[in-house]
Parts: C-alpha cells; sequence; structure tokens
C-alpha cells in the first residue's frame, strides 16, 4: 500500500491549504482546515497535527534550499514503520553534509511543532538532563496509538523533540519501546558546534517519552505497579526536604547538635588527632565529621585510596595520632603507608578492640581465592590486579604467588588496559570483587561493538582488534561479593527503569551487573556514571554546576546507587554550589536513594531480628530497609554492620583516652605487621609493594618496569 502524503498550499495567513493523497507525489489541491487546538487535531487526523504551526511559515518552508521537504511527508501511518520514518530522517539529515545545513535543518523541524497546551508544562513534564528546558506530554488513545506533545524554550531542541514525534506520533506503544537510543546515532553527527548536550536531548526526549508510553499502557491495562516513590532528599537554596523515612534518617544528621561538634573539636586540636574516614559512615558520624571540618582542617572524609594520602598529608601538618574510621584493611593501609613515608612514631587506631571485618575482604582471604591465584600462576605471563578493598596480607601472599598490582574503582579500567598495552601477551586475573569483575568484562565486550577511534578515546594504545584478542585472557573471581552492594538487584532495577529511567543515574562497579547496565545506558547520553564513590561526587557536582550556571529553574534527579554513607558528602557539596537563598538560585536538586520508602527498621530489642552481632557487640541495623530492598545485609543502604562499629562515641572515646598511657584503648591500635610471608619477607613491606606499583601507574600513566620484569621472569622459569 503506498503511503499518505500531505500537500501543502498557503492560501492565507489565517489557514493552510491540506489535501491528504495516498500518491507519494504532492498533490497541491486546496482543501480548507478549521484548525482548532493540538487535541482536536488528533480527533480529526493525528496525520495533521504536525502541521499545525505551518500557518505562519509555508511560503519559508516551500523555498527552503532542502530538496526533500518534511512538510509533504506524514509522520505517521498505518502502514509506515517508524523504522521506515526513521530511515527517511537519517537520509534528508545525511544529505546534508555541512554542519550548518544540518543545524538549519533541526530549525526547520523546529517550525513543525504544533503549540503546546499550557496546562502541560508542567514540572513532572520537564525532560532531564537538556541544557535548554523542554517539555514533553503524551496520551493514550483510544485507538490504542500514542499522542505526544513537547516543546522547549529552544529552537534546537524543538526540532529534535518535532522529528522524535514524526518517528513516533500515533505509533503503538511497542514501537516506540522498540526504538533505542543507539537507533539515533546518525543523528547526532555534524550538528553545527557538536556540543554533548544537543546529542543527549535526542535521547532525553526518548527515554522520557517510553517512560509516560510505559506508565500510561500499564495504567490501561490495569497493571501500573504498586511502586512507592524510593525516599529522597530535595535540596533547594532555602533548605532540605526529607521525603521518606529512610531520607528523614539521613537529614536528621546533616545538621548536628553545635555542642557534640565542639566536643569533638576540642579534643582533636588539644591532641593533634587527624581523621581518616571513609564515605561509608554512619549519617551521625559524617555529620558531626562533616561540621567538625570547618574548625579543624585535619579531618578527611574519602574514598579508601585516598585515607592512606590523607593520613600522610596530617602527619607532616604534625599530627600525632590518626584515627581511622572505616573497616580493618582500611587502617593497615593507613599504618603501612605512613611507615613507608617515614612516620612510624605517629599512632594509627581503629574504632573497635574487635574485628572490624568486611565480606569482600574475607572472600580475598578464603581457599578458594588461594586456588585461583594458584591457577593464575600456573598460566605466565600473567598479572594479578587487586581491589585495595583486601587486607595487607591478602596483597602479601598474592604478589609472592602471582605478581600483583592494586587498583580501585576509579583507575581499574586504565590498569588492565595498560597492562594488555605494556605485556599483549599476557593473561590479567582480577579480584576479588565479582560484581565488579563481571561489569570489567561486559564493559570490554561492549567496546567491541565501538569503533577503532572510539576505543582509542578510551586507551590510545588499543583498537578493535586487540580488545577481542584480551578477552579470553582476562579473568575475575566468581565468589567475592560486598554485602552492600549485594542487592541492588533486580527488584531495586525494575523500580528505577518504571519510575527513574529519566533520571541521572550513578552506580558504583561494585553493583550488580543490571544495575551497572542501566547505569552504563545513561552514561551513553551523559545521564549517568559508572566507577567510584569520588567519581561519583563529582558527576553529582559537574551537573549542580552545569545547571546553576544557565541560571534557569531546574530541577535535578539524582539515584544514589551506591552505598547511601556517602550523602553527607554529596549534599555538603550540592549546598555549596546552590549557595544561600541570597543567590536566589533556581535549581532543586533531589538525591534518590533505591530503598524500600518505609526503611527504618526497628529494633524491639537488642537481640531482635533486625540486629546483628559482631564478636560482643550488637548491632542493630538502622537506617536499614524493612521490605528487603536496597543494598546491605538486610537490603538498607548505610546498614554495612562493620562500618556502623565506626561509632561517634567509639571516635571520642579513642581520642578522650589519647595518648594511651594505661593501655585502655590497646586493642584499638593499628599495630605495624610483624609476620612473615611464605618467603621470610615482613608482610607490611610486600603488601605496600603493589601499592606502590599503583601509584607509579597513577603519576606516570604506565606500570613499572619492576613489575613488567618480575612477570615476564616468571614466564622465563615455566
Amino acid at each position: 500500500m503506498a503511503s499518505l502524503a500531505l500537500s501543502v498550499t498557503p492560501t492565507s495567513t489565517s489557514s493552510s491549504s491540506c489535501v491528504l493523497s495516498r500518491n507519494p507525489t504532492p498533490n497541491f489541491k486546496t482543501t480548507h482546515l478549521n484548525f482548532a487546538s493540538p487535541r482536536r487535531i488528533h480527533a480529526i487526523n493525528p496525520l495533521l497535527r504536525s502541521f499545525h504551526s505551518l500557518q505562519s511559515s509555508s511560503q519559508h518552508l516551500i523555498a527552503s534550499p532542502f530538496s526533500t521537504s518534511p512538510a509533504v511527508t506524514s509522520s505517521s501511518s498505518s502502514s509506515q514503520t517508524t523504522e521506515l520514518v526513521l530511515q527517511r530522517l537519517v537520509k534528508e539529515f545525511k544529505s546534508l553534509t555541512e554542519p550548518v545545513d544540518r543545524l538549519k535543518w533541526v530549525l526547520r523541524y523546529a517550525t513543525l511543532l504544533p503549540p503546546m497546551p499550557d496546562s502541560s508544562r508542567t514540572e513532572s513534564n520537564r525532560v532531564m538532563g537538556c541544557t535548554a528546558r523542554v517539555w514533553l506530554d503524551a496520551e493514550l488513545g483510544q485507538d490504542g496509538k500514542m499522542r505526544f506533545w513537547a516543546d522547549s524554550d529552544s529552537d534546537v531542541s524543538k526540532g529534535m523533540c518535532s522529528c522524535l514525534i514524526q518517528l513516533l506520533d500515533s505509533a503503538a506503544p511497542e514501537q516506540v519501546m522498540e526504538l533505542k537510543t543507539e537507533d539515533l546515532v546518525e543523528l547526532n553527527v555534524g550538528l553545527l558546534g557538536g556540543e554533548r548536550s544537543r546529542v543527549n536531548t535526542w535521547h532525553n526526549v526518548l527515554v522520557s517519552m517510553q517512560k509516560k508510553t510505559r506508565r500510561l499502557v500499564a495504567e490501561k491495562e490495569g497493571k501500573a505497579p504498586t511502586f512507592e516513590p524510593f525516599p529522597s532528599l530535595l535540596l533547594t537554596s532555602d533548605g532540605i526536604e526529607a521525603k521518606g523515612s529512610f531520607a528523614e534518617a539521613q537529614a536528621k544528621y546533616l545538621f548536628p547538635e553545635e555542642s557534640r561538634v565542639q566536643e569533638l573539636v576540642k579534643v582533636l586540636k588539644e591532641k593533634k588527632i587527624g581523621v581518616s574516614a571513609h564515605f561509608y559512615m554512619d549519617p551521625e558520624v559524617q555529620g558531626v565529621l562533616t561540621a567538625a571540618q570547618k574548625h579543624w582542617p585535619h579531618i578527611y572524609i574519602s574514598d579508601s585510596l585516598i585515607m592512606a594520602d590523607a593520613a600522610v598529608k596530617m602527619a607532616k601538618a604534625g599530627c600525632q595520632y590518626i584515627t581511622v574510621l572505616g573497616v580493618d584493611f582500611m587502617s593497615e593501609n593507613v599504618r603501612a603507608i605512613l611507615d613507608q613515608a617515614g612516620f612510624g612514631e605517629v599512632g594509627v587506631y581503629r574504632m573497635s578492640d574487635e574485628t572490624i571485618g568486611c565480606s569482600l575482604a574475607d572472600a580475598a582471604s578464603a581457599p578458594a581465592y588461594l586456588n585461583y591465584l594458584e591457577a593464575a600462576s600456573l598460566s605466565p605471563p600473567s598479572l594479578h590486579v587487586v581491589y585495595i578493598n583486601t587486607s595487607l596480607e591478602t596483597k602479601a601472599f598474592s604478589h609472592e604467588l602471582v605478581p600483583t598490582i592494586t587498583c580501585t574503582s576509579s583507575n581499574v579500567v586504565q590498569t588492565i588496559l595498560q597492562a594488555f598495552a605494556q605485556m599483549p601477551e599476557l593473561t590479567v586475573w582480577y579480584g576479588p570483587d565479582s560484581y565488579m569483575g563481571a561489569n570489567i568484562v561486559k564493559l570490554f565486550q561492549q567496546m567491541t561493538l565501538m569503533t577503532d577511534e572510539e576505543i582509542a578515546n578510551i586507551h590510545p594504545k588499543h583498537n578493535l582488534d586487540s580488545i577481542k584478542s584480551l578477552l579470553p585472557r582476562l579473568h575475575y573471581f566468581q565468589e567475592g561479593t560486598c554485602i552492600v552492594h549485594h542487592l541492588f538487584g533486580h527488584e531495586v532495577v525494575e523500580r528505577i527503569k518504571y519510575m527513574y529511567c529519566d533520571a541521572f543515574l550513578t552506580a558504583h562497579l561494585e553493583v550488580p551487573g543490571e544495575m551497572f547496565s542501566l547505569a552504563m545506558e545513561s552514561k551513553k547520553r551523559d545521564m549517568g556514571v559508572v566507577g567510584s564513590t569520588q567519581n561519583i561526587l563529582d558527576f553529582i557536582k559537574k551537573k549542580v554546576q552545569e545547571a546553576v550556571d544557565r541560571d534557569v529553574d531546574d530541577h535535578l534527579q539524582f539515584v544514589l546507587g551506591t552505598e547511601s554513607g556517602m550523602v553527607t558528602s554529596i549534599v555538603a557539596a550540592i549546598r555549596s554550589l546552590l549557595g544561600s537563598s541570597a543567590n536566589n538560585s533556581k535549581v532543586k536538586v533531589e538525591v534518590v536513594f533505591p530503598v524500600s520508602s518505609d526503611s527504618m527498621s526497628k529494633t524491639s530489642s537488642p537481640e531482635s531480628p533486625s540486629s546483628i552481632r559482631v564478636g560482643d557487640v550488637v548491632l542493630p541495623v538502622v537506617p536499614g530497609v524493612a521490605g528487603g530492598e536496597g543494598c546491605s545485609i538486610h537490603g538498607g543502604c548505610a546498614s554495612c554492620p562493620y562500618m556502623k562499629m565506626n561509632s561517634l562515641n567509639s571516635l571520642l572515646k579513642v581520642c578522650q583516652n589519647l595518648p594511651d598511657v594505661e593501655n585502655v584503648i590497646g586493642g584499638f591500635k593499628a599495630e605495624r605487621f610483624k609476620r612473615q610471608t611464605p618467603q621470610g619477607k615482613l608482610i607490611a613491606d610486600v603488601g605496600c609493594e603493589p601499592i606502590l606499583h599503583m601509584r607509579h601507574f597513577q603519576a606516570n600513566k604506565e606500570l613499572p618496569k619492576e613489575l613488567l620484569d618480575h612477570v615476564l621472569s616468571l614466564e622465563g622459569k615455566r
């Protein structure tokens, strides 16, 4: 069946003359139509809707220098698939070789976008992630077809919306959902200026179309999920609003009692004590530490790698003691790095005389991991890339079995790629985090779909052939998980897809594959980040700063796909960017916690089911998740039982007993390792070598010669 064609003959400024024809050749006859509101136009015929705005611009369109006019082509018909319309749009776009002509093409489509009802210009209809303000509304008609309206304060964005409406207006819901952001790639190339934000508009509007379609179909079928919104913190220049009990628990400690802050600051100053704390602290501790930073500069809250660097800086500044808020491998690293830097006299103290463990670090100490490394040692040339979040003992024993370099979640990809670049025949063994290992492999598999140029942008020494070649020689341990990230699984992901697919998504590299894939998809359109805690914080700061610089009303929504303990640092950074209410910033920033909306686990007694015993200490899992969603031992963020041993009371106890003349807190002290490796060397010395190899890589962008020689020397013994 021939497709419908729409012919236009301008007759006056008050109306446009149109005729519908099944003849693909334009048929310029005159039929006067009384254009009503856009919704009324739908009732007449969806084909006419795209031409509502031709009343004042028809002459300009006919005189256009472009060979194909969108004015003579229907946006959809029962016999024309979205694929055919997309092919036509791409053909038109690619026929224009100059960026300025392609920009004019987009601007020309902007003139075809019909007016959007004022009632649809609401905050709930805003499309997130676009530099310009874009609104999108939709309805599901009685005929089972989708209808869309859009508008923007940017003509370029209007043109992009117009093209997408040409594609999907009057399409079946399944056709809307089948269109992928990858299908729009060819419409991204060569726009004048090449701004990333323009590229993102295509993707972000499409995602919003699909989100609205998914909801409307579910409502019509009576199958709409009964999802409650995730808890969140809404930040403006005027203050903070907490939504949901979990968020209320987080917000409670963002502004701690001044007496608690001064109590801590007083003892830190008197005894010259530095504090090195991980992002994943309990919100009460984070709140007090963040407030105390204003009075005592020697308090650092960071990811695990920076904790040791911060300790060295504090020692150089005159701190006599370093208190470490984290798990035991973190205090071990601080002790070892201080020793390496010549600060052996500086005392390092943990927050308990019990073991402050870590499920991930424990996995690397299990017999299964030793078997994994023994297999690696039989396949030279091999390199063991071990996550920094492991014990010093693990690093030392591993390094003697297989040449080892540590990595962080922010540099692991570059470490592996650089290793293969310097030693093309290498086999890499990553561990112990199974989720991160699987995600790294998936990432490299995705790179096999890239061009050589795109791969070179990730690492200049690699191309398609080298990535395909290294994949069979990249292994990861499959029995190690972090209890905090373990439950970022299917239920949480489905809820995010349904309610937050158009928000900014953040994910730590340690999260399970479904969450990783979701965030990677968002990352492609600059709406997401996958990496370390610091990467996540930097991404949020960047997006908020961009919105503040635009000086327009905007609502940014960030889904925090990692442990929510870092929320204090995020809130502090956002509030700094938004400034005070005197600046009258119009930007709203919402931090969403992917946990149950009723997420305060109650503990009626010390030994309640929602508590966990660690040694002699009973730890209530609060705040946690009542329904088993999210990410922790019981599904709730900020609930790692070991991290909760780092309480404010423990910190005050340690500080008040320093110097520990009567050995009251002897069990809290992180001592230098005096044990030896199987080869008779000190664990403290050997365990630092993989860390120092990573330091060299970070500073020089290549693996050190000492490590390469170690790898190749073992190959010669094969």
